[in-house]
């Protein structure tokens, strides 16, 4: 596979979803002033054991790799060096751009502000409907990646005045230390830190990320195991129990569930999703049933139906969760936020823009019903 320029990954990552966000020309003046990294990290790892001649087995997700020296995990970004785990892409950043919260999406964590989103690349599933695979299923020597230490993402961060740094577009959970890292360092400067993963990891690590980012989004594939093992090369269960550990710790979850055509839209599949997520979630966690675009490995299948992604909706409403939200279909009136007392519009969006928002101090500005979430 060719090597991605710096100029293609910003175009790839920007374009990521129906409609790309702006950003400022100064930081891509910026960016493109920093040299590329002509070498990989090698940071240790976490979260793996030492095993009898120079083996590794690492304990960071439920695939538990175990590599002989020089060999690398399925995520192709750790490997194994004479019996020590590296990471190769601490600060090695292949993306970044700056994003409305929105896009992530995040619909209920400080709307209308925007997030300094940055990626590295590599990822430890290979979902055959990724959005993008340029830079999530390659090894990080087939793109160009650029030094990008924690305390310059957070001198971004704050040089353009964005509230929240994102760990996004591939999988976070991949480069996790120098999230971690990151997360820790914005901290001290007030700027929150939210993840978007897919969350197949272990219990433990997902803990100790808790301690501290401030929100996750958890792309929910599916709600069955053979989806898993045919087209995302994992496994539900972890994610499910990562799910969990989330709204055990107090942090702000969403979930969003891509509807495929015909694979993962029956609505057995949704009620039961719907069901779960009321006995062990609760109803005040947002759910947002995106729309399928074939791309990557899935080109033989027609965008999702619109129909369909309000019968999903109906579903989960039905089920009593309160915050159900349809993706992917600018104008939509799903993408608003309605107040499940008095039914008003309390955040009316279109696509990634606040077009009115009817809070205050949290509560619906109509009736005063609380409405969850990080609001400020």
């Amino acid at each position: 596979m060719r090597k991605i320029s710096r100029r293609e990954f910003l175009k790839t990552v920007g374009g990521a979803g129906l409609i790309a966000s702006s950003m400022p020309s100064s930081f891509l003046v910026d960016l493109y002033a920093l040299s590329p990294s002509a070498k990989l990290s090698q940071v240790e790892a976490w979260f793996y054991k030492k095993l009898p001649d120079k083996e590794v087995e690492c304990e960071l997700c439920p695939r538990y790799c175990k590599l002989g020296d020089r060999e690398r995990g399925y995520c192709g970004v750790r490997e194994n060096r004479d019996g020590i785990y590296y990471t190769l892409v601490y600060g090695k950043v292949c993306a970044a751009h700056i994003d409305p919260i929105e896009k992530k999406p995040f619909f209920h964590f400080l709307p209308g502000t925007t997030a300094f989103s940055i990626a590295t690349a590599g990822c430890n599933v290979n979902c055959k409907f990724c959005q993008n695979w340029q830079i999530s299923q390659v090894r990080p020597e087939q793109v160009e990646n650029v030094d990008l230490p924690p305390r310059d993402v957070v001198r971004y961060a704050l040089k353009y005045r964005c509230p929240t740094i994102a760990y996004t577009y591939t999988e976070p959970v991949i480069f996790y230390e120098y999230m971690y890292d990151t997360s820790v360092e914005a901290s001290k400067k007030g700027i929150r830190n939210v993840v978007v993963t897919g969350a197949h990891i272990n219990p433990e690590p997902m803990r100790k990320l808790t301690k501290v980012v401030d929100a996750i989004k958890i792309d929910l594939k599916a709600f069955s195991e053979d989806f898993y093992k045919e087209y995302v090369r994992g496994e539900l269960k972890p994610v499910l129990e990562a799910i969990k550990i989330v709204k055990e710790s107090g942090k702000w979850l969403e979930i969003v569930y891509l509807v495929i055509p015909t694979l993962n839209d029956s609505p057995e599949e949704i009620r039961k999703m719907s069901r779960w997520i009321m006995k062990e979630i609760g109803p005040d966690v947002p759910v947002h049933f995106s729309r399928f675009h074939p791309m990557y490995l899935i080109k033989n299948l027609p965008p999702t139906p619109v129909s369909t992604l309000e019968r999903a909706r109906n579903i989960a409403l039905e089920e009593g969760i309160n915050y159900v939200y349809i993706g992917n279909v600018p104008g939509h009136k799903a993408e608003s936020t309605y107040c499940p007392n008095c039914k008003k519009v309390v955040i009316k969006r279109f696509a990634y823009q606040i077009l009115e928002k009817n809070l205050k101090k949290g509560k619906c500005k109509f009736c005063g019903q609380s409405i969850p979430g990080v609001w400020s």
